[in-house]
């Protein structure tokens, strides 16, 4: 039997996809297929709600919206409403609690002193030694840098080789590049114009950007399994076009070799208490503790504590590796080898011309949720709306 293939078939329903599933639909009237092969549309956005203590729980990890793009905050703000939640962070180190990222009051405390915004930077002038002002290649000298010696090995040098298993000196001063040193007492982790959480959780957001009669959603679709009719192959066959948001190596059957990504581990911890740590992000900066961090999901909320169990809370501890295939996969490794690699699979994504590539897995890029709308709604007028018109 014929299959009466849509307008367009999206790969993923996560934010890329979905933002590109609804403009197609609002802007060109097109008939869209978004598949999936999780269980669940959101992507790595996804939420539920924990019955047990009424938290809404992120299950791959604290998603926390931000954006000083006012193209995309009104475009996001068509689907959700947004909690005033401001994202600060703390952390725990030598038994002691710091708020983060380093900021004034970081350094009086560390330093148990009462030093003006000069004092502060001309220690950590003095600190960061032959290195100040220099730009160092790799992520240790880079971190001393900016922030002195210690303060870097007090907060930054452990919980980066925890996070990536590398000795820091051998990781690219790339990923630090904009490690942030604020010699006043704001301790907002984000400094952009809009910041929020959505009010009714991040998955009935998703749900209203596919509530269009125009797009249908299929779950536990396998791309790569040829028996279906949303395959690889029987899209190209037919000439569908498609846009496809998956790991860009898999694509292509890692014919030119993997890349290589972080993944995360988590670990479910529950306590016999309303709340444990007093704040959602607890960073754990010490060697000794095996874990990055620890998320505790109802302080994301405290707006909804009416609805939430006054005497249960649940906590994430967070552990970082090498992802292997069938993991999931969270941060680009981008060694210099790596990026080579992608260089190879772009060139090979460009020779296929009903493909677009989206997303954190499609261009091999790490992404926060308001770079990927923008990147969608980009993709979606430069290169999807001109397929469609043809």
């Amino acid at each position: 039997m014929a299959v009466d293939y849509p307008d367009l078939v999206v790969v993923g329903a996560g934010l890329f996809g979905l933002t590109v599933a609804q403009q197609a639909a609002e802007l060109a009237d097109a008939r869209v297929e978004v598949i999936d092969i999780r269980d669940h549309i959101g992507g790595n956005a996804y939420s539920y709600m924990d019955e047990e203590t009424g938290a809404e729980i992120h299950k791959y990890g604290a998603h926390l919206f931000h954006t000083s793009s006012r193209r995309v905050w009104e475009y996001v703000n068509r689907f959700t409403e947004f909690t005033d939640y401001v994202h600060r962070v703390w952390a725990t180190h030598d038994g002691e609690v710091y708020p983060l990222p380093t900021n004034l009051g970081t350094i009086n405390q560390f330093f148990r002193a009462h030093m003006t915004p000069a004092e502060a930077k001309a220690l950590i002038a003095e600190q960061a030694g032959e290195l100040a002002g220099q730009d160092p290649q790799n992520l240790n000298d880079k971190g001393i840098s900016l922030i002195g010696r210690p303060l870097y090995e007090a907060f930054i040098k452990n919980y980066t080789a925890k996070q990536w298993q590398t000795d820091p000196a051998e990781l690219p001063a790339s990923i630090i590049n904009r490690l942030p040193v604020r010699f006043n007492y704001d301790n907002r982790y984000f400094q952009d114009t809009w910041e929020g959480l959505p009010k009714d959780g991040y998955t009935k957001w998703m749900e209203r950007m596919a509530a269009d009669e125009r797009i249908h959603v299929s779950l536990g679709v396998d791309f790569f399994d040829a028996s279906q009719p949303y395959s690889k192959d029987a899209l190209k066959a037919a000439g569908v076009p498609v846009v496809y948001t998956g790991p860009v190596d898999r694509y292509f059957d890692y014919a030119l070799g993997d890349l290589k990504w972080r993944t995360v581990d988590f670990k479910e911890v529950r306590y016999d208490e309303g709340d444990h740590f007093g704040c959602p992000v607890m960073n754990f900066s010490d060697a000794d503790v095996p874990y990055t961090r620890a998320i505790e999901f109802k302080n994301f909320n405290p707006e909804r504590r009416d609805a939430q169990n006054p005497d249960k809370t649940v906590v994430w501890e967070e552990y970082s590796r090498f992802a292997e295939r069938g993991d999931e996969p969270y941060y680009p490794v981008n060694t210099e080898a790596d990026k080579a690699l992608y260089a190879r699979y772009e060139e090979l994504a460009a020779g296929e011309d009903k493909v677009v590539f989206g997303g954190r897995l499609g261009t091999y890029k790490y992404y926060d949720m308001h770079q990927v709308i923008a990147t969608a709604l980009d993709a979606y007028e430069k290169r999807i709306a001109p397929m469609l018109a043809k």
